[in-house]
């Protein structure tokens, strides 16, 4: 027995099914057709699980073949659904989507989604043996062992697309704007949109914000004229609405707030997002082949990686320090 993979005893796989759960994540639908077509080629039958696990414990299963899966690469959301179910964080929740599963011949299961998705995936393997690997879909890129994230090479392209017209915006009129971008516990979209185009102050979960700093920041030179301050929604301030008024508080200075939401989660994936969901995809199908379970397959420096689901979550993947450092270098 090797660790992360099943007994060498165990029966061969026939049925396989993908599902994808929580955020949705541009890239969930190429990471599909990426496990349909890859199975398919290595002779197995494909389940599509409609809805993450809710659709799992209601028995919403369809068949997935080359026609279901044609022209999804370029939409962006996901063809397969997604939910939060509360009933699946109960033993009897998971025990029935289990019966579930069983009932429909499912030999093994690729799930994408974020660490919401791999507790979910980790219990399933643990509790009833359920032969399953993770793969990370989610804006946030914020799951340990995986260089990047699907999702989130397009959320920082909408993001810096949006704040770009803000700032045409703050510029002819000569006011300060507060944009908030996702990030729950990380703040690596905040980090990499900040330096990209060209924020004046870069407030993020990794940092305390320091008001003192941030208003040196929108008085130097007269940027107040002109200033955009980005803000990641789990900032330790309470976000970008908070962080304005404190700023209104302390100093009189008043601002424009523009909170991006889920405009990031949508619209077409970009190649990289593309690429990275396909390969990931056709690497979780072999990864089954092969015997892995309760992991989360990953790209690391280049190379798929196979990483224990505890480890996703229990290690936490935080901004690299150059990157802040760089934005307050080309402040």
């Amino acid at each position: 027995m090797v660790v992360g993979k099943i007994a060498l005893f165990s029966p061969p796989m026939q049925r396989i099914a993908v599902f994808t759960s929580g955020g949705d994540a541009p890239g969930m639908n190429a990471h599909v057709r990426a496990v349909e077509r890859t199975a398919q080629k290595r002779g197995l039958e494909v389940i599509g699980i409609i809805g993450g696990y809710a659709g799992m414990i209601a028995g919403h299963y369809e068949v997935l073949d080359r026609i279901r899966t044609a022209n999804i690469l370029d939409r962006g959301g996901t063809v397969l659904k997604t939910s939060r179910c509360e009933e699946f964080h109960k033993p009897e929740g998971r025990a029935k989507a289990v019966e579930q599963l069983r009932k429909h011949g499912i030999d093994g299961v690729v799930a994408c989604g974020g660490d919401g998705t791999f507790h979910g995936a980790h219990f399933l393997a643990k509790e009833h043996g359920v032969r399953i690997v993770g793969t990370p879909g989610t804006i946030d890129n914020d799951l340990w062992g995986t260089d990047f994230t699907i999702g989130y090479d397009t959320a920082i392209n909408t993001a810096a697309q949006a704040i770009d017209k803000i700032r045409d915006t703050a510029d002819s009129h000569g006011r300060l704007f507060f944009v908030e971008v996702m990030g729950r516990h990380a703040g690596f979209i905040a980090v990499d949109v900040g330096v990209a185009c060209g924020a004046e102050y870069i407030a993020v979960p990794e940092t305390m914000t320091d008001i003192e700093v941030l208003y040196q920041r929108i008085m130097a030179q007269g940027l107040h004229k002109r200033t955009v301050v980005i803000v990641g929604e789990g900032d330790q301030s309470g976000g970008a609405m908070q962080l304005a008024r404190r700023i209104e508080d302390a100093y009189g200075i008043g601002s424009k707030v523009s909170i991006l939401g889920h405009m990031q989660r949508g619209g077409a994936p970009t190649v990289r997002d593309r690429v990275l969901a396909a390969r990931l995809g056709a690497a979780a199908v072999d990864a089954l082949l092969d015997g892995h379970t309760n992991v989360m397959i990953g790209e690391h420096n280049g190379d798929i990686a196979f990483v224990p689901l505890e480890q996703t979550w229990n290690q936490r993947k935080s901004v690299p320090p150059y990157l802040l450092d760089l934005a307050t270098l080309l402040v």
